[in-house]
């Protein structure tokens, strides 16, 4: 049976799966209930300096993008960090560490950005036993307009400069939370490893506005009129996710550095796709508050039984598989050819694939009168669309050209000769670099 302990920069906890600093994490009651759901591990939603109290709006705070069947696709935050009282707070830690020690339990801090108060928060934290802090550079709304948040992490000096400090006074493992609100996540990254940071994670939240009320003419959610920008996150942002986690762990400045992926995980194969990218945990917010906490039981369960199938014994043993085969564009095998190829059989002759390709792509999909759909392989470039929009799963696939075919579209023979594209002297990119 699979093993989906994890040992994540000394922390250990029973699964790869952790709740994101959120509102599902905002107060004892809400952790102890994950924690007997199941979870692995939680991030507690962000602390503030003491002082004058944070006040959330008491109106609505989230916006949502639907698909077709009303599955949420995203949410649009405008909740601000915890308006609980720091004291209640680290007591609340402290309790819940202690009745559960092997737990992850990481504490996220967002405060002005200035030494003395991150030293002045720092080891009241430590004094709680939680196991790490997170350091709140990513909120793209509300605090960012205090020059906290997105606004710190947008500037790599300010991450290296405060994660410094915390490594200062902070004995434990920290891990530096990324805005993906910016142009190269590998510069932020960097910064983060330079000042010393444990690991990094990401992303946290896009800046949005997620629709427009055409009645009332305000951003939603509208409070007493007006709308403001939010933080988007849920399965749509997964993709962007994805992509960032991907350049971090393959940049040479950031290889090695440990990663805890977040991003619109809902499932356990989004789970493991993070991972196989070199994600050591994942964290979860979005399928948490559309499911509940119990939806970590479906995670767990496919993620062991897809180890078992594979015969992954450790949750180690698959971290960081997919880095190697992610590469710039120039290095991509240009004498790789395929063409689609449809079932007929299951084909329900909807016409999607033959409208897609007709309007919008290469006229390579022929339509006869009595609605039977044949690809013209000398027009078919492999482009895959008339995979994506065919409502049958594996009616239509891509059929590799074997080694000696002659590819009827540019005439030429395929053969094997360009399988290492990436150093071939025939690859411009290649000759440039030479």
């Amino acid at each position: 049976m699979a093993d989906l302990t994890t040992d994540f920069l000394g922390i250990k906890s029973p699964n790869p799966f952790w709740l994101a600093s959120a509102p599902p994490t905002d107060k004892e009651y809400n952790v102890r209930r994950a924690f007997e759901a199941g979870w692995g591990g939680v991030v507690w939603k962000t602390l503030g300096a003491e002082g004058p109290p944070v006040v959330n709006v008491n109106g609505p705070r989230y916006g949502a993008l639907y698909g077709a069947d009303r599955r949420l696709l995203g949410l649009n935050n405008i909740e601000l960090i915890t308006d609980r009282p720091l004291e209640v707070n680290l007591e609340e830690i402290a309790r819940v560490k202690a009745d559960y020690p092997d737990r992850a339990m990481i504490v996220s801090i967002m405060v002005p950005c200035e030494e003395a108060a991150w030293k002045a928060i720092l080891p009241r934290v430590a004094e709680t036993g939680a196991d790490g802090i997170e350091l709140n550079f990513g909120c793209p709304h509300g605090m960012s307009e205090r020059g906290m948040g997105s606004a710190v992490g947008q500037v790599p000096e300010y991450i290296e400069m405060v994660t410094r400090w915390c490594k200062t006074y902070y004995d434990r493992p920290v891990i530096v939370k990324l805005t993906p609100n910016i142009t190269d996540i590998r510069k932020p990254a960097a910064a983060a490893k330079n000042g010393g940071a444990d690991a990094v994670s990401l992303i946290n939240t896009i800046n949005s506005i997620t629709a427009v009320d055409l009645d009332s003419f305000a951003p939603e959610p509208t409070i007493d009129g007006k709308g403001s920008h939010g933080g988007y996150c849920g399965p749509a942002v997964k993709p962007i996710a994805l992509s960032m986690v991907s350049e971090i762990a393959r940049d040479p400045q950031t290889h090695g550095l440990p990663i805890s992926g977040i991003g619109g995980v809902t499932t356990w194969r989004d789970a493991a796709e993070f991972m196989a990218l070199g994600c050591g945990t994942v964290q979860v917010c979005t399928a948490a508050m559309t499911y509940g906490f119990k939806v970590v039981e479906e995670m767990k369960r496919g993620l062991s039984g897809w180890m078992d199938e594979k015969g992954y014994r450790a949750v180690s043993d698959f971290v960081g598989r997919a880095v190697p085969n992610v590469t710039d564009w120039q290095y991509l095998n240009l004498n790789y050819v395929t063409k689609a190829r449809i079932d007929q059989d299951a084909c329900i002759k909807c016409g999607r694939c033959y409208a897609a390709c007709e309007d919008t792509s290469h006229q390579a999909i022929d339509m006869s009168p009595e609605r039977v759909f044949t690809v013209k392989d000398d027009e078919c470039v492999a482009c895959n669309l008339c995979v994506d929009v065919c409502p049958v799963e594996d009616c239509i696939t891509m059929e590799r050209l074997p080694e000696g075919a002659v590819d009827p579209r540019t005439g030429r023979t395929v053969s094997d000769e360009y399988a290492n594209w990436t150093t071939h002297p025939n690859n411009p990119m290649a000759q440039a670099a030479e």
